[in-house]
């Protein structure tokens, strides 16, 4: 796509917004259902789209990709006319008498670029904060699933007007000639080595944004873990969408001396969720492109693998795979995995834990198995990471009234829910002052003792 091309579809967008349709509510409100509508119509084609791209299992697109954004859409909808309409605050006596508002105004064109791993959920969702805040939208879906891409791209065109939202699709080029360009909020989810070319082009025009990335995502299991419900709920989350997600544990944790109970009981979940043959089970993903895939076996050079390995260069197959004990410098535990590999690493002691803790700054999300509620507490507060659970895994993510977001290096910013609506949302501070009144000490010459300003701080 040329440089020229992309400035007229934001120059398309502006003219849009400066209409002011897009801020009446009834249209966004209108707008959400046609999507809703489609949505639900082609489903059967989105599931279809995402098994073609990497073999996504159908429970898993609908639980993870459509019915996620329905039930994003239907929230959205029954509480839009409260969120968009302006909050009545309390006042202070420094204003009085007034009546002090929050206004939520829409940015005006935003940006929105999605990644692989859950490519209609993630080209989807904040699209909906975004048209529910009422801007206007240019979503740039993952050239590493077309298929997913093409419909998103066909979804859009059926439910907006082009100048409201539109798609555009494309690779590394295209993503490069929109970052190119100023925007008014954008919104990326992915890696962090791109996050930092996102925000760095972001800077360039002071244009606000939201980075979801990810991180080294610890799995920390103690002596009083109930062993057999952890490996149950660790491999669910872990080989869920075989590995290809943010927020699935990257590595374990686990206490000497259950060790070995666990590694058993991981492998009997392993082998009851996907069977003997694993290879040819239905509900089990491949990995999304021959590139990650072959990263995915460079790690496993020279690493003990207790369980799995088992691959397949024609369908970028990898079964799930346990890894004992790699170093802190091996390529395993460099950075964030993203695939079916889960190192498993013990430890004695708290300053062991903290040792690999600190190593990789602030993941996304930490996972905690234990029934000793002062050690669930001593890592939640000691520990600086996006989000996460108490004896489960990935399940953060299903409550719209949490915040779904990273830290540090694992993200900027947070949504899912109202929240969703809120970072797409201006919040304008506005008093409404009355005339019935006037307080004539706020005005030049200033005449009142310094002993009384001195405790003005009481009227704010």
């Amino acid at each position: 796509m040329e440089r020229k091309m992309t400035n007229q579809i934001i120059q398309q967008q502006r003219e849009f917004f400066k209409s002011q349709q897009s801020k009446n509510v009834v249209f966004r409100k209108e707008a959400l259902k046609r999507l809703q509508r489609e949505i639900v119509k082609r489903e059967d084609a989105i599931c279809d789209a995402l098994y073609a791209d990497f073999k996504k299992p159908k429970f898993e697109t609908l639980a993870a990709e459509t019915q996620f954004v329905l039930a994003e859409i239907k929230h959205v909808l029954k509480n839009i006319d409260h969120w968009a309409s302006p909050e009545r605050v309390s006042g202070s006596w420094m204003n009085w008498p007034s009546s002090d508002y929050i206004y939520k105004e829409p940015y005006g064109a935003v940006l929105v670029i999605a990644p692989w791993n859950y490519p209609f959920q993630l080209a989807i969702a904040p699209l909906i904060g975004a048209v529910a805040a009422g801007n206007t939208v240019v979503v740039k879906p993952s050239e590493v699933t077309p298929h997913t891409a093409a419909i998103i791209s066909e979804i859009i065109k059926a439910v907006f007007d082009p100048a409201h939202v539109t798609v555009v699709e494309g690779g590394v080029e295209v993503s490069q000639e929109l970052l190119a360009e100023k925007w008014d909020y954008i919104f990326f989810t992915g890696s962090p080595r791109v996050g930092k070319i996102v925000y760095e082009s972001a800077a360039k025009h002071l244009t606000p944004v939201t980075l979801e990335l990810g991180g080294k995502n610890p799995c920390i299991v103690d002596v009083t873990a109930s062993i057999a419900l952890a490996a149950k709920r660790i491999v669910w989350g872990k080989f869920l969408n075989a590995g290809q997600t943010c927020i699935a544990s990257d590595y374990i944790l686990v206490h000497e001396n259950v060790k070995d109970k666990l590694i058993v009981a991981l492998k009997e979940n392993i082998t009851k969720s996907y069977g003997e043959h694993m290879e040819a089970s239905p509900d089990f993903s491949r990995t999304v492109s021959q590139k990650h895939y072959q990263g995915l076996k460079d790690m496993l050079v020279g690493e003990e693998i207790v369980f799995g390995g088992q691959s397949n260069d024609e369908d970028n197959y990898l079964s799930p795979t346990l890894v004992n004990e790699p170093q802190l410098d091996s390529k395993l535990m460099a950075g964030e995995i993203f695939g079916p590999i889960l190192p498993i690493i013990s430890y004695k002691s708290d300053d062991d834990i903290h040792r690999y803790m600190m190593n990789y700054g602030k993941p996304l999300a930490t996972y905690v198995f234990s029934n000793n509620k002062k050690f669930q507490e001593y890592i939640l507060n000691t520990y600086s990471f996006g989000g996460g659970a108490i004896n489960d895994t990935v399940i953060q993510i299903t409550n719209k009234r949490l915040p779904f977001g990273g830290v540090g290096q694992s993200g900027i910013g947070a949504y899912h829910g109202k929240l969703s609506f809120d970072i797409f949302s201006h919040h304008k501070a506005i008093i409404k002052k009355a005339n019935w009144f006037e307080a004539p000490v706020r005005y030049p010459p200033y005449n009142l003792p310094m002993n009384f300003v001195k405790k003005i701080k009481h009227l704010f």
